[in-house]
């Protein structure tokens, strides 16, 4: 083999996505695999901490081999060939997403009371792909760095409305709910917003959303 031909399969010479590309295929396994998991939770019977035990020990995993891996050029390239279309540029020799996404799940199930902590989950399932998704098309008004007014307004929306289906789910409803779907958005939104200073999202949404849904809970009872 060439040397030419030997770089061409080299899995570290990949293209990775941009922070900034739309990467469609990264966001659909964000929301597929966070959707499959909720699914799993509630056919198994709901034991919180039994799963957030189970979902921190994959963190550490996690973490464990993206360490690993700035150390093994093997594995990196291992690595990058089987999650290559789901990585960005940025977690080429760093960290990737995974870790903070299992490490952020497995604290609100360990930390919040039940129903908050899947509410807090959802957040970042579905909100925190929403965001970037309209942040990177229309998010053209900056309010914090890398962070836009059209994105943020995509993340209050999207966690105002998870928050209201889901009260009602629990036969919630009247002002109670309203103003809790509401302030729900707001703290869902502020918890995506704090990745602006270098926080990985999958980490400060479930932990500053559940902070806040704990609070908001305790003064309305919705929950």
């Amino acid at each position: 083999m060439s040397v030419r031909a030997a770089l061409a399969n080299n899995p570290l010479n990949r293209v990775l996505a941009k922070r900034n590309d739309l990467h469609i295929l990264r966001k659909l396994w964000h929301m597929g695999s966070g959707s499959a998991c909720l699914f799993v939770y509630y056919q198994t019977g709901e034991v919180t901490q039994l799963w957030g035990w189970a979902i921190l020990a994959v963190a550490v995993g996690g973490f464990s081999v993206d360490i690993l891996r700035q150390r093994s050029e093997k594995l990196n390239a291992l690595v990058i060939g089987l999650m290559g279309p789901f990585m960005r540029a940025s977690e080429r020799n760093g960290f990737t997403g995974f870790p903070f996404y299992a490490l952020g799940v497995s604290i609100a199930l360990l930390v919040f009371e039940p129903r908050i902590a899947l509410l807090s989950v959802m957040f970042l399932v579905f909100s925190d792909p929403i965001s970037s998704f309209f942040g990177i098309l229309y998010g053209k008004d900056k309010i914090m760095p890398n962070k836009s007014l059209q994105g943020a307004i995509a993340c209050f929306f999207t966690c105002y409305l998870i928050t209201l289906f889901y009260g009602m789910s629990y036969g919630a409803g009247g002002s109670e709910l309203l103003w809790f779907a509401i302030l729900g958005g707001v703290v869902g939104a502020l918890g995506e917003m704090m990745s602006a200073f270098n926080i990985d999202d999958n980490l400060t949404i479930p932990v500053v959303a559940g902070s806040g849904l704990t609070v908001l809970n305790y003064l309305l009872n919705v929950l």
